[in-house]
């Protein structure tokens, strides 16, 4: 080209979880029967949207309304209905001038780290889910700034860590909380949270919460929104109903902005962001309409319970199975679907392997694995993936430097789901055995 037309951050632009499926899509070719455990989908896995969710769609469907544009920060009547919501459960008011929908999450995403100024950072945590992580070192064309999550602490932030990244480094301007956790599963408590909104306030900090799987909580475990915690500070809470309702094929989700009226900067970048918004024209509208009567639905605690208990089942099932596994460090999942196990230090080499029957899925896998950039736990994620056809996601490509995986809980079959758990157990012992 006769100019350089690469984006300064085109390099940062990876996610592993959907990477993985090419590889998987190769060796369903060769003639390997796969398992899909690397996307948090659950419609993918069988989960059956019941049928009054449907109805309630399929009725919108019908008015001629659910296809036009709707208002560039999205339906009023929806908004209004989330902002009563949230004021009816914390401590901060907000309006429905303070909630702007977008395109799914992701989209939230990029534009919030999008206009960012280039010089402004956001530490987020590590691991963490790579949308976040990729928008963040995009955005700066850097590596994303990070903050340890602690393996050995229920992978809750390692808050000497996280303050200690904010005052060696004055580019910090956000620290970034999920919460729960996606990939680890963890939640946090009242505590942690309000650590870090006191390390926000004393360094003049804003907070972004990524609360998608705020109601997907079990085992005993709770947590708060952002907005019953952070008195006067800016924030930014991402919210959707991909996960919980779920309809992740909707691509609604939110942010609700507190305190912008308290710092004029941070509601100037705000202000950014709508206007991003206001040249797309709006969000779409069929699946906002559907949210006020779909969460206000008399249904919908006892579906959500449901599923929550399921999960709840699952993860000790899967905490059962791999936590007595030498060489593994195993966390038992409290909130979302998904677990992250990560392997003892030292424990993997790069002489490491497991048995594959297909001579063409070996050659394949091989080849893959002798690649120069191939971190030890993508081999054996690899090797797992070609030896039993269960798919599952390298921790490293969460933006850490742990080794391990991370897996989902949405197999629905709870038979299917033990195998699946006994099998990687199994693999694990004898890949780190070889």
């Amino acid at each position: 080209m006769r100019n350089n037309i690469v984006h300064i951050g085109a390099g940062e632009l990876t996610y592993e979880i959907r990477a993985i499926v090419e590889i998987a899509e190769k060796l369903k070719k060769l003639g390997l029967k796969t398992n899909m455990e690397n996307i948090g989908d659950p419609v993918a896995k069988g989960e059956i949207i019941p049928d009054w969710i449907k109805e309630i769609v399929s009725d919108l469907a019908l008015k001629d309304c659910s296809y036009g544009y709707c208002a560039t920060k999205g339906v009023l009547e929806t908004r209004e209905f989330l902002a009563e919501m949230t004021n009816r459960r914390g401590k901060t008011q907000i309006t429905a001038e303070d909630i702007i929908f977008f395109n799914g999450l992701g989209d939230a995403i990029q534009k919030v780290y999008g206009l960012l100024k280039r010089e402004a950072r956001v530490l987020g945590p590590s691991p963490t889910y790579s949308t976040h992580s990729s928008a963040e070192g995009a955005h700066a064309g850097q590596k994303p700034v990070t903050y340890r999550l602690d393996p050995e602490n229920n992978w809750y932030p390692d808050i000497d860590d996280l303050r200690l990244s904010v005052e060696y480094n004055p580019a910090i301007s956000a620290i970034l909380v999920i919460n729960p956790d996606n990939p680890t599963g963890a939640v946090y408590p009242e505590r942690i949270l309000k650590e870090i909104i006191t390390i926000c306030k004393e360094y003049d900090l804003f907070l972004i919460c990524d609360e998608i799987y705020h109601n997907l909580c079990y085992n005993g475990t709770s947590t708060k929104p952002i907005s019953d915690l952070i008195g006067d500070l800016p924030a930014i809470a991402m919210k959707g109903i991909s996960k919980e309702v779920p309809w992740p094929g909707a691509r609604c989700g939110w942010v609700e902005v507190y305190n912008a009226d308290k710092d004029a900067m941070f509601a100037q970048y705000v202000e950014s962001i709508l206007n991003s918004k206001m040249v797309e024209v709006c969000s779409t509208t069929l699946p906002q309409k559907a949210i006020p009567p779909i969460l206000s639905h008399p249904e919908y605690p006892k579906y959500l319970a449901e599923r929550r208990n399921r999960y709840e089942h699952y993860s000790n099932i899967a905490y059962n199975l791999l936590k007595e596994v030498p060489g593994l460090k195993v966390n038992r999942t409290n909130g979302a679907f998904y677990m992250s196990v990560v392997f003892e230090r030292a424990a993997l080499n790069d002489t490491q392997t497991l048995e594959i029957e297909n001579p063409e899925v070996k050659a394949l896998v091989e080849g893959l694995v002798n690649e120069a950039d191939c971190e030890a736990d993508k081999r054996f994620v690899y090797y797992l993936l070609a030896a039993t056809g269960i798919c599952v996601v390298p921790i490293s490509s969460f933006c850490t430097e742990e080794r391990g995986f991370r897996i989902t809980l949405l197999e629905l079959d709870e038979k299917e789901f033990t195998q699946i758990f006994i099998t990687i157990a199994n693999a694990v012992t004898r890949y780190l055995r070889s």
